[in-house]
């Protein structure tokens, strides 16, 4: 969109000095594909607001897709522009816009099923951005500027507030989730994070707090995660929902209702705008930062959009940066896109001093951060039980470049760092395969699946002893990779092993590509997968192709015939994180499909 010159009135209205506006471009390197459905909203319609004869002739129509919170705003911008019959190049410029969650948007357009019938896009999060980039298939979009923020923060209604002494006491992330559960001192409750930007990043934003305060800090956060799984909403407006209005709800005898919640400013803005005396809540701001909702505009399809369309999507997006706009946005709680806080907004969101609403935010978690949060939700969320399938090759034993290990060396240690990211609850068993490993089969199970912290014959958990097999792997020095047999029998196994309200699914390392010339060929192996796979009973497949020689073409269109899907690796070591990508994204794809 920066290639683009500004319209011909740009300068005819509004003006004065705006905020700097931030070009948000970097995405996110994660996929989930998750449920899609209709819009919540009616946006405003011709008629109501209707053109003169002469500018009804000229106009520009767009749609515009916008995450529920800010739509309002939006739409009152739009409604303006269309009665003061402000113009683009000119002609008229008549944007419809429509309410839809975030993440359903992002499905759609990872999906790349059909073309959307929307020319634009304001997602409350860039995070959105490259999970509706797909893997391929997706519609394209061009992201353009932030037109406003929200800091994410904790809502906590009077009583539970002034237990945890606000607004004077200040907290960290990890203190302030700490003293929100302790003892089920308040009912915290949160959006899942797999369909809530606010989520996630309150979730990432506890993580870091907790790694910073350092001892076994994982296990805090997927406690912490376990405790808000038990109070998850699937989206926003429906945390928000678990809220009191009037007061009724906030006392501790209710237990339906929630006293505290991850929720932005904006969304607690909102919600004290229609609350009354006890319903209203007062903001914590944690002192280690808040985390920024960030609505980036975004183009969809650009390159089939008429020039007409395009430089009026252009003049709509530098129309949202003007004084009217932005004291439009403001008076709907909404900061500016430098995150600067505006006393009155805040205060009436619920923010007091001493809590430092008004302090610069941290940087924006990294991508790996944030798909590791998203993997570790997963898992905690729905604990899982995991078949493990290495190739025991004798390429295994190839030197990874700029290392002084195998291929088999660097996997085992991804493994066993993996295992760190899985609470006591998973379960997780280990397969190898290598052409005839076993007499004529080419597989053998070493450790069956099974809890990691239930305790082995002998002492010790099958965590450890589950290290342990992962350590003791080494290379057949004359062992071929024999892939079809073994991913058609290990899936059987996991089938018939199925543990209902667990995430079941079968990992698969490979360095090769089958080589076993009397196993069954690979499209029989994928009509069998079809023939035998059970919705009742999903069990995906997760393939991960590792090295040069792996192909990920091939293990993708095998394990997707099972809800999985193939990842590359080029070094070993990046096995742990793809692990749990690969786990996240099944995971959610599995959830949505419920």
């Amino acid at each position: 969109m920066g290639r683009h010159s500004l319209p011909d009135d740009h300068a005819a209205t509004g003006g004065g000095d705006r905020p700097p506006r931030r070009r948000r471009t970097v995405v996110i390197a994660t996929m989930l594909v998750l449920a899609v459905a209709g819009g919540t909203a009616i946006a405003a319609q011709g008629g109501l607001l209707s053109f003169s004869k002469s500018c009804e002739d000229s106009a520009v129509h767009l749609s515009m897709m916008t995450s529920p919170d800010i739509a309002p705003a939006v739409r009152a911008v739009a409604d303006r522009a269309r009665k003061d019959e402000l113009r683009s190049d000119g002609h008229c410029l008549d944007v419809e816009v429509e309410a839809r969650d975030s993440y359903k948007v992002a499905d759609e357009l990872a999906s790349g099923t059909r073309t959307p019938g929307y020319q634009i896009w304001l997602p409350d999060s860039d995070l959105w951005l490259s999970r509706a980039k797909g893997d391929g298939d997706a519609v394209a979009i061009t992201p353009g500027d932030s037109i406003a923020t929200s800091p994410v923060t904790m809502a906590v209604v009077p009583k539970a507030a002034k237990s945890l002494g606000w607004p004077k006491k200040t907290y960290s992330w990890a203190e302030l989730t700490g003293a929100a559960m302790e003892s089920d001192k308040v009912r915290l409750g949160s959006a899942d994070p797999a369909r809530s930007a606010t989520g996630l990043l309150a979730l990432a934003a506890i993580g870091a707090s907790a790694d910073k305060q350092g001892g076994d800090s994982d296990t805090r956060v997927a406690a912490t995660a376990k405790l808000l799984a038990q109070r998850m909403s699937d989206g926003d407006t429906q945390v928000v929902a678990t809220l009191p209005q009037d007061g009724s709800g906030a006392e501790d005898g209710n237990p339906a209702r929630n006293q505290a919640v991850l929720l932005s400013e904006q969304a607690a803005f909102a919600h004290n705008a229609e609350s009354t005396g006890d319903g209203k809540v007062g903001l914590f701001y944690p002192k280690d930062g808040t985390p920024l909702l960030d609505y980036p505009f975004t183009l969809v399809n650009e390159q089939k959009q008429t020039t007409d369309e395009s430089r009026a999507a252009l003049r709509f997006m530098t129309l949202l940066s003007e004084d009217s706009s932005l004291r439009t946005l403001r008076e709907h709680g909404f900061r500016t896109t430098d995150g600067t806080a505006d006393k009155a907004v805040v205060a009436a969101a619920g923010g007091r001093a001493p809590q430092p609403y008004a302090e610069q935010q941290p940087p924006a978690p990294s991508d790996e951060t944030l798909q590791e949060t998203l993997g570790m939700w997963t898992i905690t969320v729905q604990s899982a039980r995991l078949t493990t399938v290495v190739d025991a090759s004798g390429s295994m034993a190839t030197i990874v470049p700029g290392r002084n290990q195998s291929r088999m060396d660097v996997t085992k240690a991804s493994l066993v760092q993996a295992l760190n990211q899985f609470t006591p609850n998973d379960e997780i068993g280990l397969w190898e395969f290598a052409t005839t490993l076993d007499g004529d089969k080419d597989y053998r199970r070493l450790v069956p699946t099974a809890r990691l912290g239930a305790t082995e014959k002998g002492g010790g958990t099958h965590r450890e002893k589950l290290a342990a097999a992962f350590a003791a792997l080494q290379p057949v020095p004359d062992g071929a990779t024999g892939l079809y047999d073994t991913i058609l029998a290990s899936y059987k196994e996991a089938q018939r092993t199925y543990v209902k309200g667990k995430f079941n699914a079968v990992v698969i390392l490979t360095d090769g590509s089958n080589q076993d010339e009397r196993s069954i060929s690979r499209s029989a192996l994928i009509d069998e997968l079809k023939a035998i796979a059970d919705p009742e009973r999903p069990v995906p497949v997760l393939a991960i192709a590792v090295g040069p020689e792996a192909d990920r073409e091939e293990v993708d269109q095998i394990a997707r015939v099972t809800g999985g899907g193939g990842y590359q690796v080029t070094d070993p070591a990046e096995i742990q994180a793809v692990i749990l990508q690969a786990v996240m994204t099944a995971g959610q794809n599995a959830r949505s499909a419920e």
